[in-house]
């Protein structure tokens, strides 16, 4: 396969990409501390998109690996996995932070956060979301505590490590370098990430 042509999500910012069905989608954690939210829709309908609580219910698990499939709220597989060269742990519990969030983090201005970012990547292509659906947040570190708390810790992730699904319907794509600083998930610095899409032979 010829080098990967990969885009830039630039740190504290967002992009978006259309995949079609069969195409596999490539993230990479170019310096391994940055948290990348991620989120899929169905091209022909964005109502229908990547959801975090119906995939949990199906695979019965929090942290998904090569072979599993992620679900849309309408019960249908819209990624499946098929490479992960990082140690796996990415996020599914989480909301995406907003500027409520930084509010309540003691933020007085405004502050970038991936809900925008979402909004914005997504109106680069000229389309508007429905809503915010919970992303997968993919490299970031929210250990369970005692099966009762979570924790926020930065990433375990080594520079170059990514993740690699497969579209299982024409969707759309859309990343978010994670803005976060006031808690430790990006090491305390966002930086940019990239990602590529691209037909696998």
């Amino acid at each position: 396969m010829a080098p990967l042509a990969t885009v830039i999500i630039p740190a504290r910012k967002g992009k978006a990409a259309f995949a079609r069905k069969g195409q596999h989608v490539r993230v990479i954690n170019t310096h391994g501390n940055q948290v990348v939210d991620t989120w899929a829709f169905n091209r022909a309908e964005l109502g229908e998109f990547m959801s975090m609580e119906h995939t949990r219910a199906q695979t019965t698990k929090m942290f998904w690996a090569v072979g599993d499939a992620l679900l849309t709220n309408h019960r249908r597989p819209i990624l499946t996995i098929v490479a992960d060269t990082s140690p796996g742990i990415h996020d599914s519990l989480l909301a995406a932070c907003d500027r409520y969030r930084y509010e309540l983090l003691g933020c007085k201005t405004y502050h970038d956060n991936c809900t925008d970012n979402l909004h914005n990547a997504m109106a680069e292509l000229s389309l508007r979301e429905p809503e915010t659906p919970s992303p997968w947040n993919l490299f970031m570190n929210i250990p369970v505590l005692d099966s009762k708390r979570i924790d926020f810790l930065p990433t375990v992730s080594k520079p170059g490590d990514y993740i690699e699904v497969r579209a299982e319907m024409d969707c759309v794509v859309a990343f978010s370098a994670c803005p976060q600083d006031l808690i430790p998930i990006n090491g305390g610095t966002p930086v940019e990430a990239h990602f590529a899409v691209f037909d696998p032979h």
